[in-house]
């Protein structure tokens, strides 16, 4: 099948058609028939097929015992109403690549796999790269099963509901440790490419990042007959941190977001008496993220000693910087640094991310890199979210490059 052929395919799944965005959340029916998807193009293929014990699946040409296996691939679920790209772009293009290796008849030398890691948005559960995470023993069973949705349902309840034993969760180290090398193809999260007029680059680093969630706590009360002086109103100290974030980040070039709140008890008529926020910043260092959320953290607290409102902030998740290995990076740049005859010299560009990936949970156990496709628009976690049909075939002819460099030698 052709990249395009995949890519029609797979569209369809998982599309509100409200929004025109994607809705693959882990363990639902429309991840399930990604799921189908992924174990069709390996039987398509005639790779072999496994899931491991955290939900990941695999395709495997070769023999993954004999090890120093070269991986490539990334992740089908969505944040809620995201775009087509983030994930499937990467798993889409390791198929069309291996499908171009083949076609160019070369001799595999060491293993290949094709990866689907699961619930890498983390938009079900609240925690991103949980299938990664639990893997590389970066997230506990105990911390697994205490994962809930929106509905209640545990993690466990539904990975079983989905049809899989979630009673075998848990480190994964002798899998890890068949990988030699992972590469993950992604959408770029930003204009990089664009304004430099490349289709492709090479991630250098992910930024630091994390996420933490303040709980503004007043009093509920009518919202027609309370006093504006006599209220406790947490909604006005989550408003002011809110901007308090946005003035933090940006004194610190650094970007800091609340995008999910919840308030209870959610009446229009009603003063609210909790204001649960969710904050999502990101830096260059580790030094600047911790000024940011500590400015944030104590604007908050100020805000709501001003208002009569009691505050908890909670750090939820958080991922350190993450330098990938710079010799697998080199020899991405040395690999795809070459020209029709060759020949050394073209530039790849090489550049920073803040947007999480399952290449930097897997860095502290497996040398990872990355590989980034030109968005000329830069949105992503948006419908709007887009790459063109050329740099789509760029990024698949450069991570067959890279396959073959890395697998063939």
């Amino acid at each position: 099948m052709t990249f395009h052929s995949m890519w029609a395919e797979l569209l369809p799944i998982g599309r509100s058609s409200a929004s025109g965005g994607y809705r693959r959340f882990a363990w639902t029916g429309a991840d399930a028939d990604c799921r189908a998807w992924f174990r069709a193009q390996a039987d398509a293929r005639g790779l072999t097929y496994e899931v491991d014990r955290n939900g990941n699946q695999w395709a495997w040409l070769g023999d993954p015992a004999e090890g120093d296996a070269v991986v490539t691939g990334s992740h089908l679920d969505s944040v809620p109403d995201g775009g087509a790209f983030d994930g499937p772009l990467g798993v889409v293009s390791s198929f069309a690549a291996l499908d171009e290796l083949r076609a160019r008849h070369v001799k595999f030398t060491r293993p290949l796999a094709l990866v689907n890691f699961g619930d890498e948005e983390g938009a079900r559960f609240g925690l991103a790269c949980v299938g990664s995470r639990l893997a590389a023993g970066q997230l506990t069973v105990e911390q697994a099963h205490r994962l809930t949705d929106a509905d209640g349902i545990t993690l466990p309840q539904a990975m079983e509901r989905a049809g899989y034993d979630p009673d075998t969760i848990g480190p994964d180290p002798e899998r890890l440790a068949r990988i030699g090398a992972f590469v993950e193809l992604h959408v770029e999260q930003g204009r990089a490419l664009d304004l430099s007029g490349d289709q492709v680059g090479i991630a250098s680093a992910i930024w630091p990042h994390g996420r933490w969630r303040f709980d503004f706590r007043g009093e509920a009360n009518h919202a027609g007959t309370t006093r504006l002086v006599d209220r406790r109103d947490p909604m006005l100290s989550y408003a002011e941190t809110v901007l308090a974030a946005r003035r933090e980040a940006q004194l610190a070039g650094a970007v800091a977001t609340f995008g999910k709140i919840s308030v209870e008890p959610n009446g229009v008529n009603a003063i609210p008496s909790l204001v649960r926020g969710w904050l999502d910043s990101r830096a260059a260092d580790q030094a600047t993220l911790d000024t940011v959320v500590t400015g944030v953290e104590e604007a908050a607290r100020e805000y709501a000693k001003a208002h009569g409102v009691e505050l908890d902030v909670v750090r939820e998740s958080f991922t350190p910087v993450v330098e990938f290995e710079h010799a697998l990076r080199d020899e991405l740049a040395r690999i795809l640094g070459k020209d029709v005859e060759g020949d050394a010299g073209l530039t790849v560009p090489v550049l920073g991310t803040g947007a999480g990936h399952d290449a930097g949970i897997l860095s502290g156990t497996v040398p990872t890199a990355m590989l980034f496709v030109r968005n000329p628009t830069g949105v992503s976690h948006s419908p709007a979210e887009y790459a063109a049909e050329d740099d789509c075939e760029a990024g698949v002819t450069a991570l067959a490059d890279v396959l073959e460099g890395l697998a063939c030698r």
